[in-house]
């Protein structure tokens, strides 16, 4: 863990030790740190192109070096549970997404992805980053798991007993900085059988430091059974 995660934490930031840990100023179950609400097209994942309602809790336990979201590590606002199902079931999209910060450092988060599964029509993804334990999540919902890679800064924090965790219907996400972290993720692939865990592997460049066709050349002459996965609502513009 980097000395962040040592420094006093504000009301509603993370706190704990090791992978995970809490919220601090949360009413546990009942309330949750939202950083922002919105709908736009999913960009990633095998759902990318659907319109997707996006819950985008607020609170993470890492620092990657090219995060994208940063201002959603720390604050947030308080909002009920079940204020945020009945948005999420307003938006009338046919997917609905937890998203990140890091979901699983908050202990209400099982019980909104529960609540969710309830809104009928709708899939409901949780995109989580591979530290957190993901056995209760519940069985409806599809995890995401974003295992980062060592260009990330945050290779050390992976649990990655959640890889025998995965269910059939869940994906897996790997977003690679250069050459080191592609064979990197390439041999996690290979040793922990992925692509026969998981519905998909998803390989992402992160933008400007990995050209997506290097990315894609290097998977084509490996034959990896993964999917090459760019941003797709950063190439509409979108949010």
């Amino acid at each position: 863990m980097r000395p962040v995660h040592d420094l006093p934490v504000p009301k509603g930031e993370w706190q704990g030790a090791g992978g995970c840990g809490t919220l601090a100023g949360v009413d546990s179950g009942t309330e949750m740190m939202v950083a922002e609400t919105f709908v736009s097209i999913q960009g990633e994942s095998t759902y990318a192109g659907l319109p997707c309602a996006f819950i985008r809790l607020a609170g993470c336990n890492l620092r990657c070096g090219y995060c994208d979201t940063p201002a959603s590590q720390t604050g947030g606002t308080p909002r009920g549970i079940d204020a945020l199902v009945r948005e999420a079931d307003t938006a009338g999209c046919p997917l609905i997404e937890v998203t990140g910060g890091e979901p699983l450092i908050q202990d209400g988060t099982v019980d909104l992805l529960s609540a969710l599964t309830g809104l009928p029509g709708t899939t409901v993804l949780l995109e989580t980053n591979g530290s957190c334990d993901i056995a209760g999540v519940p069985p409806e919902v599809v995890t995401i798991l974003d295992m980062k890679s060592p260009g990330s800064g945050e290779w050390d924090p992976m649990d990655v007993d959640n890889l025998a965790r995965l269910r059939a219907h869940d994906q897996v996400k790997c977003v690679l900085t250069d050459r080191a972290d592609y064979e990197w993720a390439r041999d996690l692939v290979r040793e922990h059988r992925l692509a026969e865990k998981a519905a998909a592997v998803l390989f992402s460049p992160v933008s400007g430091a990995l050209d997506p066709g290097a990315l894609g050349a290097w998977i084509v002459e490996d034959r990896l059974p993964v999917r090459l996965q760019v941003q797709l609502h950063k190439v509409c513009g979108m949010a």
